[in-house]
């Protein structure tokens, strides 16, 4: 990727997080589950990343990692130019005022004894960003005008708004204290299709308005990143297996997981969908507790070749921003 070193925001490097297998009384440990195993990328100021792939291939934990919920087993984090991967507690907090999360379920991520304007407003509390109620009420208000709600609503409590509504008051939360990286997991999966688009325009509409908000969107729908997303990245049982720009993933994806998601991928012309390629992989997705030596695809993958199964294939760039990690590409 061409950038400049001041441009990248975030930078992560062989990222691994495992999960201890306990048995016994005493919990002994017997196996770790391998949720991700040696993620690297880098996003630019103000760009989107699409982060797909299948449930269980560690996407969201790849966005937990990255805004510190979980201390990662190894590798590195570098946000605005500093290394966070070890960060104690007490500089978490500060941290914290500078990145956020969207979650996925806007119906559990909410409490339900607080009003929609204490929901919005508590991250300015905890972060003492706010010196007076009146400062306190202005900020919660415009931030409700922001994503779209009216602040005569602040007074209502979670269980009186929509679906999107919800979702929206979510948003508002991750923009109080004005972060440059918000990590968007699966935002817009538990909504009506209908209300996903709205609020997929809402965050494109905040990006243009707040110069230098950067997304890490996660999801496990190709379409919906399509439209969103700068460069895509699709991930594979821990792994990220290629990156590109949108359009470069539907006109020639290359490795051929991403192939086999993307011919499952409806399409509204019946002529098309009746006479393309339909990718049918074989067997399950291998469990993260025991990966297949080599490329972690290779049982599963139609290009295999036994080489697949000894060689673990880097990502690397095979022109014009295209990173691939696939040793018949």
């Amino acid at each position: 990727m061409s950038s400049s070193r001041d441009d990248i925001i975030l930078e992560v490097k062989d990222l691994k997080m495992y999960f201890p297998v306990t048995r016994g009384l005493l919990r002994r440990k017997v196996a770790d589950v391998k949720a991700v195993d040696g993620v690297s990328f880098k996003i630019r100021r103000g760009e989107t990343l699409g982060l797909v792939g299948e449930s269980g291939c560690g996407k969201t934990t790849v966005g937990r990692c990255v805004i510190r919920l979980y201390q990662p087993t190894g590798g590195k984090i570098i946000f605005e130019g500093e290394d966070i991967t070890s960060q104690p507690e007490r500089k978490l907090r500060l941290l914290r005022r500078r990145m956020s999360l969207i979650f996925q379920d806007p119906y559990s991520s909410l409490d339900p004894r607080q009003s929609a304007a204490s929901i919005v407003g508590e991250p300015l509390k905890v972060h003492q960003m706010v010196s007076s109620q009146k400062e306190y009420n202005e900020r919660v208000e415009k931030l409700f005008r922001t994503v779209g709600l009216d602040p005569s609503m602040g007074d209502r409590y979670p269980h009186e708004f929509s679906g999107g509504q919800r979702q929206r008051i979510g948003v508002a939360r991750a923009l109080a204290c004005e972060p440059s990286l918000i990590v968007c997991d699966e935002p817009i999966s538990a909504l009506d299709v209908s209300i996903q688009a709205q609020i997929i325009n809402l965050l494109e509409e905040l990006q243009e308005g707040l110069k230098g908000l950067t997304y890490i969107f996660i999801a496990h729908d190709l379409s919906v990143v399509k439209h969103i997303s700068d460069r895509i990245a699709v991930m594979y049982l821990g792994r990220i297996v290629e990156i590109t720009r949108p359009r470069e993933l539907y006109e020639n994806p290359l490795h051929p997981y991403t192939k086999a998601l993307l011919s499952a991928v409806p399409v509204p012309d019946p002529y098309i969908e009746e006479t393309r390629e339909r990718i049918i992989l074989k067997g399950e997705v291998p469990s993260p507790i025991n990966p297949p030596s080599g490329c972690s695809f290779h049982v599963r993958c139609f290009m295999a070749i036994p080489e697949c199964s000894k060689v673990v294939p880097p990502l690397r760039d095979v022109g014009n921003g295209h990173e691939v990690a696939c040793i018949r590409v």
